[in-house]
């Protein structure tokens, strides 16, 4: 059998929305792009923070986004 790559979604600051598992959670994704896309809707203001998509058993940052301000 196969290994299912995961991805983990990280930010130094508060993520929220109804697609989060919960305020303080450790979720992994075995799909990508829902990791992404649950990314990108879960950041308050996407130009002043940074939130990031990290492959789990190789640590690459698949996704990030730069905090400007």
């Amino acid at each position: 059998m196969m290994a299912v790559d995961q991805y983990r979604i990280e930010s130094a600051n508060a993520l929220k929305g109804s697609l989060l598992p919960s305020s303080n959670f450790q979720h992994l994704y075995t799909n990508p792009s829902l990791a992404v896309a649950v990314a990108v809707k879960s950041m308050s203001d996407p130009t002043h923070h940074e939130v990031r998509v990290v492959q789990v058993s190789s640590g690459e940052i698949i996704f990030h986004t730069t905090a400007e301000g």
